[in-house]
């Protein structure tokens, strides 16, 4: 990786960087197709390299949920790594040529979650529902990114959810319900009903939909930020992650980009690996691993419960 000029960053300012004294130790802990060769475990560990040819590296039947953010039908630069929009034809043989093969490594009994936007989310569709049956799809805002001039901004983002058998897979709807403010609290006898008050106010679990507002995308205040252009927040993979895995399960992301489902994984408890062809992405994903050994705190998420956005003051 060749030596970057340090951004000049406002004192406040949390996005995690390298320092050149990093780098070296931080590399030797990924694995590459040379100590994937040697037998080396992938449990817990990050895959540096080109996605078709590490995973081949990965068993098939090894995950038990997968999570997913492929590059979108945008025109994007990942860090000199460059992806073109294409004719959506191309696109949708892009996702083919990768798609079915990752779904090889998914469990009988497991779930897959994959992220996309408006212009490539029928394409998405169209491919996943070859290999898996479609559960649902999730719409989350985001509030982040600049407006348009002569369209509507684009303020939402798809996820959508996948298994392999309708009949059998893992979900923990009370792992993710949202404490949400009470506006016109109801009471039964002078009792609250369905909602409880608190020092800080009154609240009620909720169970989610399929619509989600209470997503932050990562800025700069926030330590879990870093310059990648896509990342995605730990508190929108936890909820992935908790509704769809147990204790131990195994998390895979082959687009794994700075790190955020292995380090959410981690932070909760799961088994993890991930596979970048970056390799800063990949630096920067390990050191967030190691943060997480000291800190497991998810922001929006606390006590086992996800709050709801601006709800009360996090750290």
């Amino acid at each position: 990786m060749e030596e970057k000029v340090e951004k000049k960053r406002a004192k406040n300012n949390r996005t995690l960087t390298l320092r050149q004294e990093e780098i070296a130790p931080l590399r030797k802990k990924l694995l590459d197709k040379e100590s994937l060769s040697a037998g080396a475990s992938i449990e817990n560990r990050l895959l540096q390299g080109d996605m078709l040819s590490l995973l081949h590296f990965v068993p098939d039947g090894f995950a038990d949920l997968i999570i997913i953010d492929p590059p979108y039908n945008l025109s994007k630069d990942f860090n000199g790594l460059k992806f073109n929009a294409r004719t959506g034809d191309r696109y949708e043989a892009y996702l083919e040529s990768w798609f079915p093969l990752v779904c090889k490594k998914l469990k009988a009994d497991g779930s897959l979650y994959i992220c996309g936007d408006w212009k490539c989310t029928s394409a998405l569709q169209r491919v996943v529902e070859k290999e898996l049956t479609i559960l649902n799809r999730i719409t989350w805002q985001r509030e982040k990114g600049r407006g348009a001039k002569a369209n509507w901004k684009n303020g939402m983002e798809d996820i959508w959810f996948a298994v392999k058998n309708p009949d059998d897979y893992y979900f923990n709807l009370d792992a993710v319900k949202i404490r949400r403010k009470v506006l016109a609290p109801y009471k039964v006898d002078g009792e609250p009903k369905d909602w409880e008050e608190s020092d800080e106010g009154n609240f009620r679990l909720t169970c989610p939909s399929n619509f989600w507002d209470d997503i932050s995308v990562p800025f700069w205040s926030m330590p879990e930020n870093t310059d990648h252009p896509t990342q995605k927040s730990e508190k929108l993979y936890a909820k992935l992650i908790l509704a769809s895995s147990e204790k131990d399960d195994i998390v895979f992301d082959p687009f794994m980009g700075s790190g955020t489902t292995c380090v959410t994984a981690k932070k909760l408890g799961r088994r993890f690996c991930g596979i970048e062809l970056n390799e800063e992405y990949c630096l920067w994903a390990q050191k967030r691993l190691e943060r997480a050994e000291e800190d497991a705190t998810i922001q929006g998420y606390e006590d086992g419960i996800f709050w709801e956005r601006n709800a009360r003051n996090l750290r």
